[in-house]
């Protein structure tokens, strides 16, 4: 395993994280914890979770993901040995399915953001967490797939300094040591350093947002943030919902498989999408490398990537995308994994 700094902390992180999201309903805790063991055999010390998760997210089932983690805590102790990192919900505006989190008030203000970490920690059993994300933005802005920015005068949203500030006591409290962003912007990144810096608040250490063969929209405007405000990329679908393992190709559903059980997930199937996904997987092959290695050993290969968060339904799955840390892309096959980009660029944003 390689490990890279997180942000101008102290801390190393495994270049590969463990992402959780299926835990508790693709998952059993059983499943759970026998994925934690397995990571942390192969030296992944990183582990990423949310109060939403499960996904889909579904009032039955939030929250499972984490007293899973807790559980495990409970059994097996070794919080010192593990970076553990959760996020807060946004306000839903259709973006997250998060009316039911505490009557509908997710705003991220100070009221919502210390009852929400209290809650993670109470299932998690810890009394910190090392990062501490808000998982999408609390204004109007572009994510989740909007790829244009469509502006609105009227703007009710917490703004960024309060939101900081309450994350700044936190820090200062002890039950988080540092804070992470999740599905943001380069202005609202730019945002946040800036009045870090203005005001002597805690800094932004990461920034988790989608990055993988079909969505590299990250490179445009945010990949040079991350490098020179030392603020990486935690990337996350790596794999495109599992699109870019090939499974899903010629109208293919495997069973049990995600996009099998939830049609809604189509961000990954559009025409111009399966076709470089054919190219993608037909060039691994050509050279023998697993599909799901070459792509994520892709975004491994990164320069602003901090590290890489995997998921898994199975031991077999994890063991895979663990091992493509393994796999070294020569300069021929990023030059072909290039044309394929210049051909279809983006085709799921």
């Amino acid at each position: 395993m390689r490990y890279n700094k997180l942000g101008q902390t102290n801390i190393d992180v495994s270049a590969i994280a463990l992402g959780t999201m299926t835990w508790g309903e693709q998952n059993t805790e059983q499943e759970a914890h026998q994925q934690i063991d397995f990571a942390l055999a192969q030296g992944i010390n990183f582990i990423d979770t949310a109060e939403l998760y499960p996904v889909p997210p579904k009032p039955e089932t939030q929250g499972l993901t984490e007293q899973y983690i807790g559980t495990w805590l409970a059994k097996f102790g070794q919080r010192d040995k593990i970076i553990l990192a959760s996020k807060v919900v946004g306000p839903s505006s259709g973006n997250g399915g998060t009316d039911h989190f505490r009557n509908g008030q997710s705003r991220h203000n100070k009221v919502n953001i210390e009852q929400a970490l209290h809650d993670s920690l109470t299932r998690l059993q810890t009394d910190y967490l090392d990062l501490y994300q808000l998982h999408w933005p609390d204004r109007h802005t572009n994510f989740f797939g909007q790829l244009g920015y469509s502006h609105l005068e009227q703007d009710d949203s917490t703004p960024i300094l309060e939101t900081l500030s309450v994350l700044n006591d936190l820090v200062q409290a002890g039950k988080i040591r540092h804070i992470g962003l999740s599905n943001e912007t380069p202005w609202g990144i730019s945002q946040f350093l800036h009045l870090a810096e203005k005001h002597d608040l805690a800094r932004v250490v990461s920034v988790q947002n989608p990055y993988n063969l079909l969505n590299r929209t990250y490179e445009i405007g945010t990949a040079e943030i991350s490098i020179r405000e030392h603020a990486g990329l935690l990337a996350y679908s790596p794999l495109a919902f599992g699109h870019l393992t090939g499974k899903y190709l010629n109208g293919a559903l495997p069973e049990g498989a995600r996009i099998t059980k939830w049609q809604r997930f189509s961000r990954y199937k559009s025409e111009n999408a399966i076709k470089a996904t054919e190219l993608y997987v037909a060039l691994a092959k050509k050279h023998g490398i697993d599909p799901a290695q070459l792509a994520l050993a892709f975004i491994n290969q990164q320069p602003f990537v901090t590290s890489n968060i995997i998921g898994a339904t199975n031991l077999q799955q994890l063991k895979t995308n663990i091992d493509s840390i393994d796999v070294i892309l020569s300069e021929d096959i990023l030059a072909e994994i290039a044309n394929i980009h210049q051909r279809y660029p983006n085709p799921s944003p």
